[in-house]
């Protein structure tokens, strides 16, 4: 079994995330500048067995499409070209970006930490991940 791989996207850069190789929890992997994903993911994909990318869907508040999805999409099809053998899922992303904040304050990350916006990309991809999983992983004794 491979990781799940997590991009909480972004015009400057991305929030990367993995899971373990048993997908049972994410963690917060690192911060790519936009233009060096694929490098970035090529590598990774060379180095590591990974199942899935999940991609972060950013919408409104209302569940439309927000005005960052018409940089995403050309983005996540060329991705998927550079990539054909790999699943690319889509995820809502709605609140990760505040979720991640308040998990650095909650965390005791210092204030100057908290501003630069990398934690707050890689803390968002790895909220996106664990949300994912959540939805998709039946827990322990459940009947789902």
């Amino acid at each position: 079994m491979g990781r799940l791989l997590a991009i909480d996207y972004g015009r400057a850069r991305c929030g990367i995330a993995v899971t373990d190789t048993l997908q049972i929890v994410a963690n917060a992997l690192q911060t790519v500048d936009t233009p060096a994903l694929e490098a970035f993911l090529r590598d990774y994909f060379a180095r590591e067995e990974v199942d899935a990318v999940v991609v972060g869907l950013p919408r409104n508040l209302d569940g439309s499409p927000s005005e960052s999805q018409r940089y995403l999409l050309p983005a996540l099809g060329r991705l998927r070209k550079a990539f054909p053998g790999m699943r690319f899922e889509m995820y809502d992303e709605r609140f990760t970006s505040v979720l991640a904040h308040r998990a650095m304050i909650a965390g005791g990350m210092k204030r100057s930490d908290r501003r630069e916006r990398g934690n707050t990309d890689r803390i968002a991809a790895c909220i996106i991940l664990n949300d994912y999983l959540s939805s998709v992983k039946p827990l322990p004794g459940s009947s789902r």
